[in-house]
């Protein structure tokens, strides 16, 4: 489907009307996953990384920051505790979906600072891109409604840019599932939208999203403040299938 009507609310409000395509349209070694919070990889894409794993594709992932902004305020996980926390989580959730630990790599940049912290993101990136070569990236939608996933999706492309090296992209809407949060986009940018089928993998999805104990309960239960994804917004990612969008070019 071409989006030429300046949303992506419409596919993402009836994600019925999107095309299907097989994990065979996208296999390929290997692949890397970009996350720009730990949990954003296996929300967005959880069925993608157990189905090339299922077809003994090498996934990698890349974790940009370290989300400690989650729960700001908790005395029982301060900044650092709550770091390797998040990091146990994603490792956790990544082992149900076939990805070993050396595979992982946390980039540790304090949360909310991409944009701030973004010529060293950029150099470290750089240099973790040319040594894993990836045929296939798997990035945030690069109008997605948080700044950081928006940062993300631009460190990478500048990242890319710099080394003249253009493996295939494909972005995953995390925050555009809010219809609260959507946000108009240019009326020019043409992009594919699409479904992928991961009904035989959605259970192990759902284990691993169940990985993320700091994210969906109240296992940190002293900063009034703490971010919880909500039963209506974990929803989203529960279904046998996740949506992708690719820039026509």
């Amino acid at each position: 489907m071409m989006n030429k009507f300046g949303l992506i609310g419409l596919p993402l409000s009836n994600p019925s009307v999107l095309p299907w395509r097989s994990v065979d349209e996208i296999a390929c070694s290997p692949a890397l996953i970009v996350a720009p919070h730990p949990d954003d990889e296996t929300l967005g894409c959880g069925g993608a990384i157990a189905l090339l794993r299922s077809l003994n594709c090498d996934v990698q992932v890349l974790v940009i920051s370290d989300g400690t902004l989650s729960h700001p305020h908790s005395q029982k996980y301060p900044a650092d505790q709550l770091r390797a926390l998040r990091e146990a989580e994603t490792l956790s959730a990544l082992k149900l979906l076939g990805v070993e630990v050396n595979a992982v790599t946390f980039l540790r940049m304090q949360d909310g600072s991409i944009s701030t912290q973004y010529q060293s993101a950029v150099a470290s990136c750089r240099a973790y891109i040319t040594e894993v070569a990836p045929q296939i990236i798997f990035l945030p939608w690069r109008y997605d409604p948080h700044a950081d996933h928006r940062g993300t999706w631009k460190l990478i492309h500048a990242v890319l840019d710099d080394l003249c090296f253009s493996p295939r992209l494909i972005e995953y809407p995390i925050w555009d599932w809010d219809s609260n949060q959507r946000g108009s986009l240019p009326e020019s940018l043409e992009v594919t939208t699409w479904r992928l089928n991961i009904n035989t993998v959605v259970e192990l999805k759902q284990q691993a999203i169940a990985a993320y104990r700091s994210q969906i309960t109240d296992l940190i239960d002293d900063d009034p403040e703490g971010f919880r994804l909500s039963p209506e917004m974990l929803a989203n990612f529960t279904h046998p299938w996740e949506v992708y969008l690719e820039e026509i070019q």
